[in-house]
């Protein structure tokens, strides 16, 4: 059967994942009575929830006698890691872009390296029944950045199709009748070549492993294509790391190859196409698998360093063990392990005393994404304030630059650049982009950014958009300031009282409702002023036998600043500490004895 192996890429939210169901569909794929999910292709609960793709996956669609393997990959850089393993998979990319918003950051970030890897990609402009889309600048922009990519004369010559993902259709001309996808299959059957493996089914068998999972009943699955040879149930293999050294030896217990959205067990499978094989223990992505006779590995494809750490510890405090089941540092150093070795992107490292783990990765939104996917899986742990990693170049410090790119409203132009270059961000695009909006294009330090989602939403009154992207290292550039004001720290352990918490609130915003479990140490508000200050959240009010009126024991109390995940590890200092269980976010001082605490601000002073 003729194969296609191709990938669909664009920025996040621009609609890869609506396209690929409407592909499923118009395929024959589902049956027409068949329920189906909306964006099937985003089955992990986070994905769902969030509207974005975390993990890259592979589906496949028939199309006349011809099999398309699809993968839709994440929009967001953080999942960055995903991208360039599966890019090696493909012989062709849809870059799919936004009619209204145009090629974004992650478009890219994605499509510079399918163009250095040779891919010649087809552009796919969706949303094109969007109020305010724009068509023909948008088709410009692409144009621009693929040339500022080094896109050679044949990647230039791309050719266009103007679609709606969501109402399935797509055509070549905006004045051709809208009714199917049919013109984007015959496009890939026509523009995509056959994988130039096919026909070296006569060779020993070879695979690059590209993405893994754990199965329960299956063990380690890896995906990948085959590169040459013949796959088949039971027959002997070895995994080879990318320095050539065998890792194990071992037997193709189960071999699938995508159907639809399913996986189905199939006897063989030949060179080019995109199967997942189980029946290995150790073997990890970037590995070879191939048969015995084999010497030397396929090559990797380079991964991105990772530009962010934060430390992962035990839980400590004094409600550790109430809300998760998983709190030993030996389960969390297994889990953390066992997901490094599935996310090339992540970097896991002991620490001195045993009891925490560093944890490297591209972003804030990716570390999220797996502290929200260990507490639902029931551990408790305590979190650091993220840090940017640096690098050392000719006795130089360098550290990681990203590329920002913000839509805002006119009106709030002025207050983003000022806070933006306050965080030694350099400005070095502004220009409209339509709908009295203005797009504005920074150099920033990563870590200037720590934080600032939350303050940009405010300042923009919820209606800007941000998208970063990775760009270089860069010298150090020197003190960036932090969060100004202190918090206030409960001095005593128990619940607490509404009269207490109404007493505190001209000392500054709450994070805590009345009835809440609080201990000695807990970050329970924001101080007003710049130093931190003990409270006593407990304290009730003093009962006497003289009757009052009513109105004055009535306790009105300000609704609480509640903060999610990311916006507690975002808010944190140095020395303060996120509290993550299955059922409670906390903020806490690293050290919640208030005398260590003053201990060690002196001797911070003295030093």
């Amino acid at each position: 059967m003729d194969i296609r192996n191709i990938a669909i890429i664009a920025h996040v939210d621009h609609g890869k994942t609506t396209l690929v169901d409407q592909l499923l569909r118009q395929s024959g794929t589902f049956r027409v009575n068949q329920q189906v999910a909306e964006r099937v292709m985003d089955s992990n609960d986070l994905e769902r929830e969030r509207g974005i793709t975390i993990l890259a996956k592979c589906t496949s669609v028939q199309w006349h006698d011809h099999r398309i393997n699809i993968v839709d990959t994440p929009g967001h850089a953080d999942f960055g890691g995903e991208v360039e393993r599966i890019l090696s998979m493909v012989d062709g990319v849809v870059v799919l872009v936004d009619a209204a918003e145009g090629p974004l950051p992650q478009t890219k970030f994605v499509t510079g390296k399918a163009l250095r890897l040779g891919l010649r990609p087809i552009v796919l402009i969706n949303k094109i029944d969007r109020p305010d889309a724009r068509p023909d600048e948008v088709l410009n922009e692409v144009f621009d950045l693929f040339s500022a990519l080094d896109a050679d004369s044949a990647q230039l010559d791309f050719p266009v199709l103007y679609a709606s993902g969501k109402q399935g259709w797509a055509v070549q001309e905006l004045d051709q009748p809208r009714e199917t996808l049919s013109p984007l299959f015959d496009l890939i059957l026509a523009h995509v070549p056959a994988p130039a493996v096919i026909g070296r089914t006569a060779e020993p068998f070879t695979m690059l492993a590209t993405t893994l999972e754990s199965d329960p009943y299956l063990g380690r699955i890896l995906t990948g294509r085959i590169e040459t040879g013949v796959a088949r149930q039971n027959m002997s293999l070895k995994a080879l790391g990318t320095d050539g050294q065998i890792i194990e030896q071992g037997r193709l217990s189960k071999l699938l190859s995508f159907r639809g959205i399913e996986r189905v067990p199939v006897d063989e499978a030949l060179a080019g196409d995109i199967v997942a094989i189980a029946g290995l223990t150790q073997a990890t992505v970037a590995d070879t698998l191939c048969a015995l006779e084999i010497e030397q590995p396929l090559k990797a494809q380079p991964i991105d360093p990772p530009t962010l750490a934060m430390t992962f510890s035990i839980n400590d405090s004094p409600l550790a063990g109430t809300e998760g089941s998983k709190v030993q540092s030996r389960v969390i150093r297994e889990r953390l392990m066992r997901e490094a070795e599935g996310n090339v992107a992540i970097r896991v490292t002991d620490t001195a005393g045993g009891d925490a783990f560093e944890v490297a990765g591209r972003g804030e939104l990716q570390l999220g994404i797996l502290i929200e996917q260990m507490r639902r899986d029931g551990f408790e742990l305590s979190i650091s304030r993220p840090r940017v990693l640096f690098i050392e170049r000719d006795g130089q410090r360098f550290e990681p630059i990203e590329e920002v790119v913000i839509d805002v409203d006119d009106e709030f132009t002025g207050i983003v650049v000022e806070k933006v270059s306050t965080r030694k961000g350099e400005l070095k695009d502004m220009r409209p982009s339509g709908g009295g909006k203005t797009r504005l294009v920074f150099h920033c330090p990563s870590r200037g950014l720590i934080g600032y989602h939350g303050e940009f939403l405010t300042d923009t009154r919820g209606t800007g958009q941000m998208n970063r992207l990775f760009h270089d290292y860069a010298p150090f550039k020197g003190p960036i300031p932090g969060r100004r004001n202190g918090v206030l720290i409960a001095n005593a352990a128990g619940e607490a009282v509404a009269y207490a918490l109404w007493n505190l609130e001209d000392r500054g915003p709450m994070f805590i409702d009345p009835g809440v479990k609080v201990y000695e140490g807990m970050v329970i508000g924001e101080h007003t002023r710049d130093n931190d200050l003990e409270v006593n959240p407990l304290k009730g009010k003093q009962l006497t036998n003289i009757r009052t009126t009513s109105k004055d024991e009535a306790v009105r109390l300000t609704p609480p600043r509640r903060m999610g995940l990311e916006q507690a590890i975002a808010y944190i200092a140095d020395d303060d500490l996120v509290e993550v269980t299955p059922r409670s976010v906390r903020l806490r001082k690293r050290y919640l004895d208030p005398n260590t605490r003053k201990r060690l601000a002196r001797a911070a002073v003295s030093a």
